[in-house]
Protein backbone atom coordinates (compact mmCIF):
# COMPACT_ATOMS: atom_id res chain seq x y z
CA UNK A 1 0.00 0.00 0.00
CA UNK A 2 1.61 3.22 -1.59
CA UNK A 3 0.53 5.36 1.55
CA UNK A 4 1.88 2.81 4.51
CA UNK A 5 5.36 2.77 2.44
CA UNK A 6 5.67 6.30 2.43
CA UNK A 7 4.60 6.42 5.76
CA UNK A 8 7.72 3.76 6.46
CA UNK A 9 10.28 6.08 4.21
CA UNK A 10 9.80 8.96 6.01
CA UNK A 11 10.20 7.42 9.04
CA UNK A 12 13.03 5.73 8.20
CA UNK A 13 14.73 9.26 7.47
CA UNK A 14 13.41 10.32 10.77
CA UNK A 15 14.72 7.63 12.76
CA UNK A 16 18.49 8.14 10.97
CA UNK A 17 18.23 11.85 12.34
CA UNK A 18 21.23 12.73 14.44
CA UNK A 19 19.97 14.44 17.42
CA UNK A 20 23.48 15.51 18.37
CA UNK A 21 23.92 17.19 15.56
CA UNK A 22 20.86 18.46 16.46
CA UNK A 23 21.96 20.62 19.19
CA UNK A 24 24.39 22.50 17.31
CA UNK A 25 22.97 23.02 13.66
CA UNK A 26 19.89 25.50 13.65
CA UNK A 27 19.09 24.27 9.87
CA UNK A 28 19.34 20.57 11.07
CA UNK A 29 16.94 21.05 13.74
CA UNK A 30 14.69 22.58 11.60
CA UNK A 31 14.97 19.75 9.25
CA UNK A 32 14.37 17.14 11.80
CA UNK A 33 11.35 18.89 13.37
CA UNK A 34 10.09 19.14 9.10
CA UNK A 35 10.86 15.88 8.79
CA UNK A 36 8.73 15.01 11.87
CA UNK A 37 5.86 17.04 10.66
CA UNK A 38 6.07 14.78 7.37
CA UNK A 39 5.97 11.70 9.14
CA UNK A 40 3.20 12.46 11.43
CA UNK A 41 1.15 13.22 8.04
CA UNK A 42 1.60 10.28 6.49
CA UNK A 43 1.17 8.14 9.64
CA UNK A 44 -2.03 9.40 10.10
CA UNK A 45 -3.37 9.14 7.01
CA UNK A 46 -1.90 5.60 6.67
CA UNK A 47 -4.01 5.00 9.33
CA UNK A 48 -7.00 5.95 7.97
CA UNK A 49 -6.58 3.95 4.65
CA UNK A 50 -5.58 1.07 6.77
CA UNK A 51 -8.73 1.62 8.72
CA UNK A 52 -11.25 1.82 5.87
CA UNK A 53 -9.76 -1.32 4.77
CA UNK A 54 -10.73 -2.95 8.27
CA UNK A 55 -14.01 -1.07 7.07
CA UNK A 56 -13.95 1.51 9.46
CA UNK A 57 -16.08 3.55 7.38
CA UNK A 58 -16.72 6.47 9.26
CA UNK A 59 -12.54 6.43 8.20
CA UNK A 60 -13.30 8.19 5.00
CA UNK A 61 -13.64 11.24 6.32
CA UNK A 62 -11.98 13.08 9.49
CA UNK A 63 -9.47 15.25 11.08
CA UNK A 64 -6.43 13.86 11.84
CA UNK A 65 -7.72 13.59 15.53
CA UNK A 66 -11.13 11.82 14.70
CA UNK A 67 -8.84 9.64 12.49
CA UNK A 68 -6.22 9.03 16.10
CA UNK A 69 -9.44 8.60 17.91
CA UNK A 70 -10.82 5.96 15.74
CA UNK A 71 -7.61 3.90 15.84
CA UNK A 72 -6.98 3.91 19.17
CA UNK A 73 -10.51 2.69 20.00
CA UNK A 74 -10.16 -0.27 17.29
CA UNK A 75 -7.00 -1.01 18.62
CA UNK A 76 -4.48 0.59 16.20
CA UNK A 77 -2.99 2.75 18.18
CA UNK A 78 -2.04 1.99 21.80
CA UNK A 79 -0.67 5.01 23.55
CA UNK A 80 -3.38 7.85 22.82
CA UNK A 81 -1.68 10.63 25.10
CA UNK A 82 1.27 10.35 22.63
CA UNK A 83 -0.22 10.48 19.48
CA UNK A 84 -2.66 13.56 20.99
CA UNK A 85 0.57 15.32 22.42
CA UNK A 86 1.99 14.40 18.51
CA UNK A 87 -0.89 16.14 17.11
CA UNK A 88 -0.80 19.56 19.03
CA UNK A 89 3.24 19.61 18.68
CA UNK A 90 3.09 19.48 15.23
CA UNK A 91 -0.19 21.55 15.23
CA UNK A 92 2.41 24.58 16.91
CA UNK A 93 5.95 23.38 15.86
CA UNK A 94 5.62 26.16 13.09
CA UNK A 95 5.30 28.57 15.55
CA UNK A 96 8.10 27.55 17.78
CA UNK A 97 10.45 30.60 18.22
CA UNK A 98 11.98 29.79 21.62
CA UNK A 99 14.91 27.74 22.22
CA UNK A 100 13.75 25.95 24.51
CA UNK A 101 10.79 24.66 22.94
CA UNK A 102 12.80 23.74 20.03
CA UNK A 103 15.14 21.38 22.33
CA UNK A 104 11.74 19.66 23.97
CA UNK A 105 10.63 18.79 20.88
CA UNK A 106 13.56 16.94 19.55
CA UNK A 107 14.07 15.48 22.85
CA UNK A 108 9.77 14.55 22.30
CA UNK A 109 10.39 13.69 18.72
CA UNK A 110 13.52 11.48 19.68
CA UNK A 111 12.06 9.85 23.04
CA UNK A 112 8.30 9.80 22.26
CA UNK A 113 7.31 10.22 18.76
CA UNK A 114 9.39 8.02 16.78
CA UNK A 115 8.79 5.12 19.32
CA UNK A 116 4.88 5.39 18.64
CA UNK A 117 5.60 5.77 14.77
CA UNK A 118 7.34 2.66 14.95
CA UNK A 119 4.36 0.96 16.87
CA UNK A 120 1.99 2.62 14.46
CA UNK A 121 4.06 0.99 11.38
CA UNK A 122 4.34 -2.55 13.43
CA UNK A 123 0.91 -2.56 14.07
CA UNK A 124 -1.02 -1.17 10.22
CA UNK A 125 1.73 -3.51 8.65
CA UNK A 126 -0.04 -6.66 10.01
CA UNK A 127 -3.57 -5.05 9.96
CA UNK A 128 -2.67 -4.54 6.32
CA UNK A 129 -1.46 -8.44 5.92
CA UNK A 130 -4.77 -9.72 7.59
CA UNK A 131 -6.86 -7.96 5.50
CA UNK A 132 -4.81 -9.16 2.53
CA UNK A 133 -5.37 -12.63 3.59
CA UNK A 134 -8.78 -12.37 3.68
CA UNK A 135 -9.14 -11.36 -0.02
Amino acid sequence: MKKLDNFSSCLEILKGADFEMANNDDIYRTGVIGQFNLTFELAWKALQAVLRLHGAEVAGTGSPREILQLGYKLGFIDDPAAWLLMLKKRNSSVHIYNEDEIDEMLLLIRDSFIPAFVSLRAVLTKKLEESEADW
